[in-house]
């Protein structure tokens, strides 16, 4: 079983339309995949209606968990937690926060902007953290990202170690934004041994936490 939460479509950076990035995820196997293209306060309304929608259509054809996301993406921190309640009103079933990366000149503070903000569910490639950080994304459930991106992934030996010290819940995403890039369970469990992970570190980061994001997300959605 695969799961992957963070992916981008055309309506972002990626290339492909929302349902095609859902039939290729699911041909590799995918039981549940996000879509999670890049948003600010410029284009969360469009985005997320054009992933509702398909997300919707893919769901009610195919046996997958089709899951409309947003990644808040190089934001001033301070503007995290207002946009992270806004895209969340306006539907968003997930939310990352494009975390520190070393790959990208992301602003100073916004790893701890995501892990402090009840609306954030994941905080994307965050690059080396430390020990406090990975604390308060413990506290406050936020699940830390080791990824399968190139550059993005340079900091997936840190970010799984200092998880371990702090009990803080890991994904293994992909970030994928071209066809090749869609994950696979080979490419995931590669991304987490390759972190340093342990045998059972990597079931519980591709198997155990996804299914606790999973209830977590079914648990806002409104009761019928």
């Amino acid at each position: 079983m695969l799961f992957d939460f963070h992916t981008h479509t055309f309506f972002s950076d990626g290339v492909l339309l929302p349902i095609e990035l859902v039939r290729r995820a699911m041909s590799n196997g995918c039981a549940a995949i996000a879509l999670t293209d890049h948003v600010s306060l410029s284009n969360f309304e469009p985005v997320i209606e054009a992933l509702v929608a398909d997300c919707r259509l893919a769901e009610k054809h195919w046996d997958i968990r089709a899951i409309a996301g947003v990644e808040l993406t190089h934001l001033p921190p301070e503007a995290i937690p207002e946009l992270a309640a806004r895209v969340r009103a306006r539907g968003a079933e997930l939310v990352v926060v494009h975390g520190e990366t070393p790959a990208e000149p992301v602003a100073p503070g916004t790893n701890l902007a995501g892990v402090s903000c009840p609306e954030v569910d994941i905080l994307a490639h965050p690059g080396p953290i430390d020990l406090e950080l990975a604390t308060l994304a413990a506290q406050n459930g936020v699940f830390l990202e080791l990824s399968a991106h190139v550059g993005h992934c340079l900091g997936n030996g840190s970010v799984a170690s200092v998880a371990r010290q702090a009990d803080a819940s890991l994904l293994v995403n992909s970030d994928a934004h071209l066809p090749e890039e869609v994950l696979t369970e080979d490419l995931a469990r590669r991304v987490a041994a390759g972190a340093g992970l342990t045998g059972d570190e990597v079931e519980r980061a591709l198997l155990a936490n996804p299914q606790l994001l999973l209830e977590r997300i079914a648990e806002r959605l409104p009761r019928t």
